[in-house]
């Protein structure tokens, strides 16, 4: 068999962290098995499904990486073989029109809420030979199981039983003529060989009445994997306010895809006590045997810490490339020396996401031009600017210009003052970098020029009157 898996969303907002999961588990399943990931859109609510929408979940899934082998497809393409599908089922006696009004309906339910039964259709026109009331077009219901169960042998829950007299006779399509979800779903799965479907345990409820559709049409049946709930870390369904907001959000707050789609394949996921996962290992080791049943928490402290271990890890060209765009968004020239990914290998280790690099590598391309007013008055006194003049003419002097050598200069330069190497190294910083917190001073003044350095030195110099 040829594993094929889909990823359906409905394009009536944003690819949020659910669905982008979801997605995730798809196409690791896909890709693990050596199959085909199927992205279809899920567009029949017309009044909701919007171009942006649609715009934005392939956005979200370019930028993850979750690259589909066939696809987009879309079901609003698709009426003619729904419409197909339902008279196929009319004929086959597996469905019948329903005249029922709105107003009948809401009775039926209220009548069955007084019984203290479960709302829903009592059958009305099930088996109804009456004539068809004038001027009511009607909708096309299936005709469901009225006795037995449907068993799901659930990839994720395991074995799960519904009794066919928990579930009415849905409707499939409406008066207008247009398909419902579970018979659309039904119809798109069967056309295109999907053979696993696998999506959040929202949707239990929908599978036995898929499966007793599939049957009627003679299909053969999917294999159906239930995925988790993620919560809020108060236990609560996941929110916007917990972090449920779109994935390219996550783009703008500086993470690296990798590393998002690492923090989502543990959530609900596990490989031993393994947390740090490159897309290689995943695809080698997802399997639906290890997804867990229960829900998973959503951890931004635990998204961070994975955040940097894949900055620690990533080679310095890719940290330069993701790291473009938001370096343009700030005005931020870097045609000038130094090379980006030298920069990004310098500040990799103090980093949880490329914003937190973006906001602090602005001295590599700009010098400062004022300093904060507390940390000049600290740094900048008679003794250390006095230190900063002796280093300056050493540093003027040095036949070659590296990291080395600077070293060496700066620690000739405090060994002949006979101070410790703080009452130089923390004002030069503020000198040179215009902050207090930078990578080693000797690295990041090898990357600048030497007239530069110099220039900012004599800059100080100005700023303070010691010049």
């Amino acid at each position: 068999m040829t594993v094929r898996t889909r990823f359906a969303p409905s394009p009536t907002g944003y690819l949020h962290i659910g669905g982008a999961r979801t997605a995730l588990f798809s196409w690791l399943f896909a890709r693990h098995h050596g199959g085909s990931f199927v992205l279809r859109i899920e567009d029949t609510d017309r009044e909701r499904s919007t171009e942006a929408s649609v715009q934005a979940i392939l956005d979200g899934m370019a930028w993850l990486g979750l690259d589909a082998d066939e696809g987009p497809y879309f079901q609003t393409q698709r009426f003619d073989r729904y419409r197909e599908v339902v008279q196929q089922l009319l004929d086959a006696g597996h469905a019948y029109r329903c005249y029922s009004t709105p107003e009948e309906l809401e009775a039926m339910r209220e009548a069955a809420r007084v019984r203290g039964d479960k709302p829903r259709y009592d059958g009305t026109w099930r088996d109804n030979t009456a004539t068809p009331p004038a001027g009511v077009e009607p909708v096309i219901r299936f005709r469901n199981p009225s006795s037995g169960a449907v068993l799901i042998a659930d990839a994720v829950k395991g074995q799960i039983s519904i009794d066919n007299s928990e579930l009415d006779d849905l409707v499939i399509q409406r008066s207008d003529g247009s398909p419902t979800y579970n018979l659309s779903v039904v119809v798109d799965d069967m056309d295109m060989n999907i053979t696993h479907v696998i999506r959040g345990d929202d949707h239990v409820n929908n599978t036995p009445r898929q499966i007793n559709i599939l049957s009627a049409l003679g299909a053969p049946l999917p294999i159906y994997a239930h995925l988790p709930m993620i919560l809020g870390e108060d236990g609560k369904r996941m929110s916007k306010r917990h972090g449920a907001v779109s994935v390219t959000q996550y783009r703008e707050e500086g993470y690296l895809p990798e590393a998002l789609l690492n923090y989502l394949v543990r959530l609900g996921w596990s490989h031993g006590d393994e947390e740090f996962f490159s897309i290689e290992d995943m695809i080698k080791l997802f399997s639906l045997e290890s997804v867990n049943r229960s829900g998973s928490v959503f951890d931004r402290k635990k998204l961070d810490s994975i955040s940097q271990q894949h900055i620690k890890s990533a080679p310095a060209k890719r940290l330069a490339d993701a790291l473009s765009p938001l370096l343009q968004s700030r005005g931020i020239d870097v045609s000038p020396q130094p090379p980006l990914d030298a920069v990004a290998d310098a500040l990799r280790e103090r980093a949880r996401t490329l914003v937190d690099m973006a906001d602090t590598l602005g001295y590599f391309y700009k010098a400062p031009t004022s300093y904060d007013e507390a940390a000049a008055a600290k740094q900048f006194t008679e003794d250390s600017v006095g230190l900063i003049q002796s280093l300056r003419q050493r540093l003027l002097d040095l036949a070659d210009w590296n990291a080395a050598a600077i070293q060496a200069a700066i620690q000739d330069t405090v060994d002949e003052a006979q101070v410790g190497f703080g009452k130089l190294g923390q004002p030069l910083r503020l000198a040179i970098t215009g902050v207090t917190s930078s990578p080693a001073m000797n690295e990041v003044m090898a990357m600048l020029s030497r007239d530069d350095v110099l220039a900012r030195i004599d800059r100080m110099m100005e700023w303070t009157g010691a010049s």
